[in-house]
Parts: C-alpha cells; sequence; structure tokens
C-alpha cells in the first residue's frame, strides 16, 4: 500500500521508523510547521520531519489543513492508507475519507480508556497496572473510531512517562505494521463508549505536588510529570522540580524534609509515608543527582517544602 504518514514528535518518529524498517511503502510524511527553540529561537524541525529525510522521505508541513488545503497534496500522492501517530491536530473529513483504507491512528491506551491527549501520563498518575497501544480506524469523534488491534504491556512499579513512551511507541510501531499486513482480514471492533475515559492534555501546573497525599501518589505524580513538566514544589520560596523518587520508610510531617541518607537520597515526608528524591532540578541549577547537588550546596533539612 501507499502510505501517507502523519505525525510530530518523538513518539511518531518511533512508529514511522518502524514503518521504514519494515520496508513499508511511505510515499511522504506530513508533519507539523517546524517551531522555535532554545535562548536563540532557532527553528527546529519536528522529530518526525528528521527521521522521514533520514529515509529519503519527503516531508510537507502545512500551517492548516482547513479549506481543503491538504487536497493538492493527496491528488499527487494517492495514498492508499493515512497513518496517523500523534499528528497534533484533528484531521478535516475531506482527509479521512479520501484514502482507500481511510485513515488509522496509533493511540498509546486500550482504548476506550483513556481517549484524548496525555493517554501515557495519566495511566502512570492514576495508578495503573496495566496499559497498550491501540490501532483505530479514524473517525470523526476524539478517539472514538473502530478499533483494529490491541496490544498490553504493564507498567513498571517506577516507571517514569517517558519510558514507558518509548516502550509503547515501539510496541505501537510493531503492530501497526502487523495489521497493516492483514487489514483485509480484519474484522473492526467498535468501542464501547459507556467504558470510555478521557486523558486530559497535561498542564504545567498539573505538576504540583500536594505533600499531603499518600506516597505512592505522590510517586506516581512525579513518574507521570518526567519528563514534562517535571512534578514540582515550593522550596524557600523557588520551584524545586523533582525527576525521581521511591519509596522510604522514614517518620515525617508532609512535605518536611527529613534527612539526606548517603547513597539514597533526600527523604521528605508525605500524608502518608514518605519517599526518597534521588534526581531533582534545584533553583539556579540542573536536573542532577541529590547527593551530587548536596556536595556544593547546603540543603535546609527541616524545611517544609508547599
Amino acid at each position: 500500500m501507499r502510505i501517507l504518514f502523519m505525525g510530530t514528535p518523538d513518539f511518531a518518529s518511533a512508529v514511522l521508523e518502524k514503518l521504514v524498517a519494515a520496508d513499508c511503502d511511505v510515499v511522504a510524511a506530513v508533519s507539523q510547521p517546524d517551531k522555535p527553540k532554545g535562548r536563540g529561537h532557532k527553528l527546529m524541525p519536528t522529530d518526525v520531519k528528521k527521521a522521514a529525510q533520514a529515509a529519503g522521505i519527503p516531508v510537507y508541513q502545512p500551517e492548516t489543513l482547513k479549506n481543503g488545503a491538504l487536497m493538492p497534496l493527496l491528488d499527487e500522492l494517492k495514498p492508499d492508507i493515512i497513518v496517523v501517530a500523534a499528528y497534533g491536530r484533528i484531521l478535516p473529513s475531506y482527509v479521512l475519507d479520501y484514502p482507500k483504507y481511510g485513515c488509522v491512528n496509533v493511540h498509546a491506551s486500550l482504548l476506550p480508556k483513556y481517549r484524548g491527549a496525555a493517554p501515557i501520563q495519566r495511566a502512570i498518575i492514576n495508578g495503573d497496572k496495566v496499559t497498550g497501544v491501540t490501532i483505530m480506524q479514524m473517525a470523526q469523534g476524539l478517539d472514538t473510531g473502530d478499533m483494529l488491534a490491541r496490544a498490553e504491556t504493564e507498567i513498571g512499579e517506577y516507571e517514569a512517562a517517558w519510558q514507558l513512551f518509548d516502550r509503547l511507541a515501539a510496541m505501537g510501531g510493531e503492530l501497526l505494521v502487523d495489521t497493516l499486513r492483514k487489514i483485509d482480514e480484519i474484522v473492526p471492533e467498535k468501542q464501547n463508549d459507556d467504558e470510555a475515559t478521557y486523558a486530559a492534555k497535561i498542564e504545567r501546573e498539573d505538576g504540583h505536588i500536594d505533600w499531603t497525599r499518600d506516597a505512592d501518589t505522590v510517586i506516581r505524580l512525579i513518574n507521570g510529570m518526567n519528563s514534562w513538566p517535571l512534578a514540582y514544589t515550593s522550596y524557600k520560596g523557588e520551584t524545586l522540580k523533582i525527576a525521581e523518587a521511591v519509596k522510604a520508610d522514614a517518620d515525617a510531617k508532609p512535605g518536611e524534609i527529613a534527612e539526606l541518607r548517603k547513597n539514597e537520597g533526600l527523604i521528605i515526608g508525605c500524608g502518608s509515608g514518605a519517599i526518597c528524591v534521588k534526581v531533582a532540578q534545584f533553583p539556579g541549577s540542573r536536573k542532577m543527582n541529590v547527593e551530587d547537588y548536596a556536595r556544593g550546596h547546603e540543603i535546609e533539612i527541616g524545611e517544609i517544602l508547599i
């Protein structure tokens, strides 16, 4: 089949690389426009653009899909199917209806659970033990289309969102390749809308730590917010970001910095239990191992984080 790929971030580029490795006929890639990054505000290519260029695949970056803007490209490429992975925009009906096999999406949850923008982070934050990927036929609703294939995996006790992103991207790419190879044989399965849940987009303020919560809940938030925006708290009136933590055996007040344990990390109390912070970004510093930071800076034991 002639495949038109649509995607933008690293999750999507990993899926694209699986298609390329399987010798699928990807005729072009569509990605969002390059955006300025860093202090110099230099335009940086999207991850999908970089992956496509490395594979010799033409890349198109339309500013909009509205008013038939993509139609000339569709007429030129004549794709049999459009594969979408984290493209970042809603596809209009003329795109959805164009290919013979329609548009299929690689979604990082076991639909109908966690429709929406942040299924990976929400699964970790909510304490799910199992998640997975779904290959679905795209429709007008938000992740409401019929399911073509699903694969599940367990979530590790301290697995961070970035780690689960990488695993699900690889799983999704492999499942997609298998699905495309036997797409004529697959009987689509409708989603049960009564079981649907929504994974809202992650906002920066979602990362604020409530130290009155139990240790397990706090750790899940830290893992779910890694790598962006990182869970955070207030330390001496400034922002302290926490990247990695595990449960600890300690008696401390909620938010209290109880001790700095050698070869372990910073012990902080919660509403129930305590955590040991291993990697953090203190005010005015880069993200680093807590013990490395403590060699050059004093951490005030007894300080209450808020």
